[in-house]
């Protein structure tokens, strides 16, 4: 992919963002997910079955996006370099959410500052998977945060990293993991066997660009105070604490935000009304407030233009 073609897909994500009329490949994919998890329920019983079927889904989805993603753009050349391309940058552009994820976080923020915490729950379930019934105002401040540092990871920066290694085709194969792991790759009785290969191949495909969004958010955050001391914060803690994450990635980008900020993420969620407890990652300093989500969502808006220059540049060089 060209850089000219990537920016562009950047731009057209920072303009449009993800209209819910438009036919978008990710929704495609899952309505996928829940047909085959529905129909391998009755054919699977025993564990062993279900980590093969597993298995095949985890490899098959991605090979089937990316297959598809070349046959259209391949298609669409046939009828004209211009077609081509056309079709090249609006698959690249859907690959990325930044403007989704801001549109969403706002949501949050405006529902708290009119002082409607049900709104506001409301509008935080969309984005996060855990029970958000009866969080106050400090816990939803704390998940949209949490939400907008990893996703700035496999929502803008691993779709920019795949789209600079192999174009659209393999972008749309990362996406597909990543929707395989949001879907069906939780450690719960469901999906303990059948999820296992989707949980593991998310974090193989997550593991570079987690550490870029980290590094990125790192200088994002001084880009965004004007603070050399903010950014030499954010730095401290993504080397203490980005490890202590249960996942291998999440915690890199979660720790930059919360040193960004000088606040504590992490604590206790609750799945379906089961307990998890999440290492602490930051100092407890202060308290999370609503301001918070507007700070976090602009660092997370320069780490996105960092990135995308990055791979732009990346991109002119190849």
């Amino acid at each position: 992919m060209t850089a000219i073609e990537l920016v562009w897909a950047g731009a057209l994500d920072a303009v449009c963002g993800d209209p819910r009329w438009l036919p978008h490949p990710i929704r495609l994919m899952g309505r996928g997910i829940v047909w085959v998890d529905g129909r391998i329920r009755s054919w699977c019983r025993h564990p062993r079955g279900l980590v093969v079927a597993g298995v095949l889904l985890a490899g098959g989805l991605p090979c089937l996006s990316y297959a598809a993603g070349w046959l259209a753009i391949e298609t669409a050349a046939a009828l004209g370099d211009w077609v081509g391309t056309t079709v090249a940058v609006l698959l690249a552009y859907t690959t990325l959410a930044a403007r989704d994820l801001v549109d969403h976080a706002r949501a949050v923020e405006q529902a708290l500052t009119s002082g409607d915490l049900s709104r506001a729950r409301e509008a935080v379930s969309l984005i996060v998977g855990r029970d958000t019934q009866t969080l106050d105002e400090t816990e939803i401040v704390r998940a949209t945060v949490e939400t907008v540092a990893e996703s700035a990871s496999d929502g803008v920066i691993a779709p920019l990293f795949y789209l600079t290694l192999g174009g659209p085709p393999l972008a749309l194969a990362y996406k597909a993991v990543n929707t395989l792991d949001s879907m069906i790759g939780h450690r719960d009785e469901r999906y303990e066997h059948f999820g296992w290969a989707s949980a593991r191949l998310d974090d193989l495909a997550n593991w570079v660009p987690a550490r870029v969004t980290a590094w990125l958010i790192v200088v994002a955050a001084g880009l965004v105070t004007c603070r050399f001391d903010v950014m030499g914060a954010s730095w401290r803690i993504l080397w203490r604490d980005g490890h202590r994450h249960p996942s291998p990635n999440s915690g890199r980008p979660e720790a930059a935000m919360a040193g960004a900020l000088g606040v504590q993420l992490g604590g206790l969620n609750y799945y379906h009304g089961f307990p998890s407890e999440r290492p602490r990652l930051g100092d407890s300093s202060r308290s999370l407030v609503v301001e918070d989500i507007r700070l976090a969502s602009r660092i997370m808006i320069v780490t996105a233009i960092l990135g995308l220059l990055l791979a732009a540049v990346v991109c002119f060089l190849l």
